[in-house]
């Protein structure tokens, strides 16, 4: 039986990551990448950039699967955007875990989220939709992460974390378990957040949290 096919939206460096993730969870086909208009006909790893943002009503003709692949810092803004765009088209958008992580079965991962080799999502935390849990991030029981959040490389949320939607927590960045984080915010890499961050907080660990 043929795996089904699966675009993948984002042609940068994230991408890359997620290809990986995707040929070695096998479920899916990647059939190609939709980029920029200047990267049409370029390729990742062996998958051609197929078509261009503005292509995408025309693609949901043939595919039936998206997963957004444009990477997030700074802002959730272009994945939040491609995201309810390929909604609204009518793909349906999988979720992706590599074999090398663990989810437990008594954690929830909302759609069109990947959650990356080597990374844990322990029992009883739920992730939203079209979240990013990078290689190594730990997410510990009872943790709420919302839509749209970026966990980076080796981050821990400990238990009873709130993480507001649209957020990003640097790599190697600790959260003291029981604290709640905004949507919006922004934490630096290799930080410790001891206290709650309001909406649109940018932590750095030059001030006290």
């Amino acid at each position: 039986m043929s795996k089904p096919s699966l675009i993948l939206i984002g042609a940068g460096g994230h991408a890359r990551s997620c290809i990986d993730v995707i040929e070695q969870q096998g479920q899916f086909h990647i059939a190609g990448l939709v980029g920029l208009v200047e990267q049409k006909h370029a390729t990742q790893l062996g998958y051609s950039v197929i078509a261009s943002d503005d292509e995408l009503p025309s693609l949901v003709n043939t595919y039936s699967y998206a997963l957004i692949t444009v990477g997030q810092i700074k802002s959730a803004d272009q994945r939040m955007r491609l995201f309810q765009k390929v909604r609204q088209l009518g793909f349906s958008l999988p979720v992706i875990i590599s074999p090398t992580a663990h989810v437990s079965r008594h954690a929830s991962i909302d759609s069109g989220t990947i959650v990356m080799h080597g990374a844990i999502v322990n029992a009883g935390a739920k992730v939203g939709s079209n979240c990013i849990v990078n290689s190594r991030a730990l997410i510990e029981h009872d943790t709420i992460v919302e839509d749209h959040c970026h966990i980076a490389t080796g981050a821990i949320l400990n238990g009873d974390v709130s993480l507001g939607a649209g957020s990003f927590i640097g790599s190697g960045s600790a959260i003291k378990q029981g604290v709640k984080i905004g949507a919006r915010c922004l934490v630096g890499m290799g930080v410790t957040v001891r206290h709650d961050l309001s909406d649109f907080a940018h932590f750095m660990g030059h001030d006290k949290a």
